[in-house]
């Protein structure tokens, strides 16, 4: 089992990070793996939306496609993997953090079962590096607006 949370804090408005992080067509810009995002489902984003995902991840080509489960606008975003090689929840959650800006946390959780044990055991280390590596790349790219 895996369990990551990271956080950061962006000065930027509450409506600002949410609006542009919860854009699944941002992700190729601020997620360092993500390489395409695509709809199965009808845009708007809603309860029950499907997107299929392309990532790069440990020197594989890992295609998976999210549901969106929970979607409160500007507060909290969650999508578990619905078809790909482990399930997979990840929960977006975003708070005012003084002024104009915002405390947002990124976690991650699953059973990354279709690797092997060996990986299974510096999958976390690595999942939160490249959490947090994407973090600091939504930051930068709010921030430089």
């Amino acid at each position: 089992m895996v369990d990551v949370a990271t956080e950061i804090l962006i000065h930027r408005p509450r409506e600002v990070v949410a609006g542009f992080a919860a854009d699944p067509g941002n992700a190729p810009e601020w997620y360092t793996n993500i390489k395409e995002v695509s709809w199965e489902s009808a845009p708007p984003l809603v309860v029950g939306s499907r997107l299929a995902f392309r990532a790069q991840f440990l020197g594989r080509t890992l295609d998976y496609v999210y549901e969106f489960t929970e979607l409160d606008p500007g507060r909290k975003l969650v999508m578990r993997t619905a078809q790909g090689p482990f399930p997979m929840q990840t929960t977006y959650t975003f708070s005012d953090a003084g002024g104009s800006s915002t405390r947002m946390t990124l976690r991650n959780t699953g059973n990354p079962a279709g690797f092997s044990a060996v990986v299974n055991l510096v999958m976390a280390p690595m999942m939160r590096q490249a959490m947090r590596k994407d973090l600091a790349k939504l930051k930068e790219l709010l921030e430089a607006e």
